[in-house]
């Protein structure tokens, strides 16, 4: 019988739970390396030295990246939820709204986190000021865009919506969605309630105390 794929990630981490949801999705049989635990870091590191992460191994094949750890799946491991339309022109506004989610709302949310981290006299305050203008900038695009529709690219669930869910989860915590962004907080909504997502929040609640900014209670 042949070995599971397995992934290395954290279950705190936005950019693994973008990989969860999509294996969650389709109930994919997997080897789940949390990285809790120091011999799947020292795995890890063996593996990809720069240690981000998710990775996924298969066979002879590591996966690095969450959209292309969700990319292989959805190739090999397909299942009755296809997180990468056939149609062409469909795909590439799926992978489009994909980048969208990942620079415009993960990065910025990032350097937020980030910056709290450092040391009093080494913060960017000017920094953090252009990542919260670029977190309201998308906020206020993706509401326009989400006017009718359910998911990021119409009404399939995609790999858009794997790295909107937990990339959106974390923005909210850290610059809250304006209520005037009402498309924007249904549509997060929406995402918590996805199962594949609602098990990888419920997975990541333990470690919430890891969160700079202090996790609200809520979620």
């Amino acid at each position: 019988m042949p070995a599971l794929p397995r992934l290395y990630a954290h279950p705190f981490s936005s950019y693994s739970q973008k990989a969860l949801v999509a294996l969650y999705e389709n109930d994919t049989p997997f080897d789940y390396r949390s990285l809790e635990d120091p011999g799947a870091n020292a795995e890890l590191a063996a593996l990809w030295p720069i240690k981000r992460f998710p990775v996924l191994v298969d066979g002879g094949r590591t996966v690095l990246e969450a959209t292309c750890v969700v990319e292989y799946l959805d190739r090999h491991y397909p299942g009755p939820v296809r997180l990468i339309p056939e149609d062409a022109d469909a795909a590439l506004e799926v992978r489009m709204l994909d980048r969208f989610f990942d620079n415009y709302v993960s990065t910025p949310q990032q350097k937020v986190v980030l910056d709290r981290l450092r040391h009093e006299g080494q913060r960017d305050p000017h920094g953090v000021d252009d990542a919260r203008a670029m977190l309201e900038a998308a906020y206020a695009w993706l509401d326009r865009r989400m006017d009718g529709r359910t998911w990021a690219v119409g009404e399939a669930f995609s790999l858009a919506d794997c790295a909107a869910a937990p990339f959106l989860f974390y923005a909210d915590w850290t610059h809250p969605i304006d209520p005037a962004f009402r498309h924007v907080r249904a549509y997060r909504a929406r995402l918590l309630a996805r199962p594949s997502f609602a098990r990888a929040v419920d997975e990541a609640r333990p470690y919430r105390a890891y969160f700079p900014l202090g996790a609200p209670d809520r979620d």
